[in-house]
């Protein structure tokens, strides 16, 4: 996996306080601080224009006009105004005297300029005093836990603007929104640790072994012990599912699964992590392999299922203190379903019974289960059908389930009742008598007659 490209950003050049911007200007920003009746009043007057012109998202607060400048080059004006938004970023606009209005967050204009002396366009309105604040709609949109600490803009094209985020529990984000920021357009987060240290978007607000932290709170929730003894970050899915691999003192290895909104989504062995991202690179995956065969054969016959486990495969499912797996057995043609406590014990479906509990197996033939579902039909009588196909049927409301089975002589097979929990063969109806369990048998060779 790779992680997803961010879209391309073309960095604005930020004339606003260049050398060609008038004196007037430059002191009504920097050395004048305070907001005249007058400015506020013209601000006012000139902003329901503006955000029109300007494609704004901005239901105005307050406003101010800052000054004129004029292009020593071009000859062109400009009128700078900034205005307050409640429900939204504040922004600078720069009215130009022959197009359409240009428009930069407060975010944007809060830099100092190149030579270190304060910008003389950031914004100074009350409900601009703390410009991260206009971010928090965008950040609750994208759905991802951060309370930002420090934000820095990166810049916007025609279309995107980008910023960084610090976030109060130490996670770092490169935030994209609209230009204008609009809240009825996408915003997304994507965590600092996907941008390469050496990319032109990249942050500088966390360092690198602040980004890989939150491969420790990960491995924290997952309820494994696990003294950390390195981790690295292994991609992104493209429906943003992040991955990260960490090493343990003791020697064994672990995957954990971040969802695209932060959250904790699963945790899997290093041995059963070969098709993430090429698999784990800080520990050796065949030892840990081999080690898990050995404990899930261990699990396994202490449950009464007989399996030396020659492989295994996680399932996606999250059961409080237990994890499911799917065993292969090499002392026998089918496998099972495990289901084990992290405190110990457990219990074993195998292959022939384990849909009845919702769990279907893929790493062994369907047909080797055909044994065990014909040794069902002796327990209960049925001593001429050798099965030759199955299917379960399912659960009926009054929790048995049933396993409709065609029989090897071509003859009409049978629909077998179970109880559940254990798991246990109580009746084998004929098919001509099974038509009111879940509309009969549907097998080939089962609806005759």
């Amino acid at each position: 996996m790779r992680p997803i490209g961010l879209t391309a950003i073309v960095m604005s050049a930020l004339f606003l306080a260049s050398a060609t911007m008038s004196p007037v200007l430059a002191a009504t920003k920097v050395a004048a601080p305070a907001v005249t009746k007058e400015q506020r009043d013209k601000g006012k007057a000139a902003a329901p224009g503006l955000v029109s012109a300007g494609g704004l998202d901005c239901q105005v607060s307050d406003a101010r006009l800052i000054g004129e400048s004029k292009d020593a080059k071009t000859k062109k004006s400009s009128t700078f105004y900034e205005l307050a938004c409640a429900n939204n970023e504040g922004v600078i606009v720069d009215q130009v005297s022959d197009g359409p209005p240009q428009v930069f967050t407060c975010e944007e204009t809060a830099a100092p300029t190149a030579d270190g002396k304060p910008n003389s366009l950031m914004c100074i309105l009350p409900g601009n005093t703390d410009p991260k604040t206009g971010l928090l709609p965008y950040i609750a949109k994208a759905g991802v836990a951060c309370t930002p600490d420090k934000v820095r803009a990166l810049g916007h094209s025609a279309t995107n603007t980008v910023y960084e985020l610090a976030c109060h529990n130490g996670d770092g984000y490169i935030l994209e929104v609209s230009a204008p920021p609009r809240l009825d357009k996408p915003a997304t987060m994507n965590p600092c640790i996907m941008y390469a240290e050496t990319s032109n978007v990249k942050c500088e607000l966390t360092d690198r072994a602040a980004q890989l932290a939150v491969a420790d709170h990960l491995m924290a929730q997952s309820g494994k012990p696990c003294a950390i003894k390195d981790r690295s970050f292994m991609g992104v899915t493209p429906s943003g599912s992040r991955y990260f691999e960490l090493a343990c003192q003791d020697g064994k290895g672990y995957v954990v699964e971040q969802a695209a909104n932060g959250a904790f989504v699963k945790v899997i062995d290093c041995a059963a992590a070969d098709a993430i991202g090429g698999g784990c690179k800080l520990t050796d995956s065949r030892q840990a392999k081999t080690e898990q065969n050995s404990l899930y054969t261990r699990l396994a016959r202490n449950a009464g299922f007989q399996c030396d486990v020659s492989g295994y495969a996680p399932f996606s499912v999250n059961i409080a203190g237990k994890e499911v797996v799917e065993l292969a057995c090499s002392n026998r043609p089918d496998g099972g379903i495990g289901v084990f406590a992290t405190s110990g014990g457990g219990v074993v479906y195998d292959c022939a019974h384990s849909e009845l509990e919702s769990f279907r197996c893929s790493m062994s033939k369907p047909a080797s289960a055909y044994g065990t579902l014909t040794a069902d039909l002796r327990k209960l009588g049925k001593n001429t059908c050798a099965v030759s196909n199955e299917r379960t049927v399912g659960l009926a409301a009054d929790k048995t389930g049933y396993i409709e089975v065609a029989c090897a002589d071509g003859l009409p097979g049978y629909m077998i009742k179970y109880t559940i929990d254990p798991i246990r063969p109580t009746t084998a109806i004929v098919c001509a008598e099974a038509k009111g369990i879940a509309g009969g048998c549907v097998l080939p060779g089962n609806t005759k007659g």
